[in-house]
């Protein structure tokens, strides 16, 4: 017997058994904490995001001119572009009283 298997006691087994799980729990939590810090990701998360919510008013409005678009979806068509509307407005008044 070496002085290695001396020191192998069920204490000290499940003491060593314990210790590795944890390493392997910080190391998927790091692992994690890293893939939600990644900039990149994050950026391509964002792209996607966008070009769904795009998607979807393409969509919202081709079936609003289709005359396919229910009430509920017309009024929010309507109440967007009202919006863009009005923020062009003010943008616009902003702008020439600067000048």
């Amino acid at each position: 017997m070496g002085t290695e298997d001396s020191f192998a006691t069920p204490r000290t087994v499940a003491l060593e058994a314990e210790l590795a799980a944890t390493r392997r729990q910080l190391a998927e939590t790091v692992d994690e904490l890293a893939d939600r810090l990644d900039p990149r990701a994050n950026a391509q998360k964002v792209v996607e995001g966008g070009r769904r919510y795009v998607d979807e008013g393409r969509r919202l409005v081709q079936d609003v001119v289709s005359g396919e678009a229910s009430a509920d979806e017309r009024n929010r068509v309507l109440a967007v572009a009202g919006g863009v509307v009005g923020a062009v407005v003010l943008l616009v008044t902003i702008g020439l009283r600067r000048r």
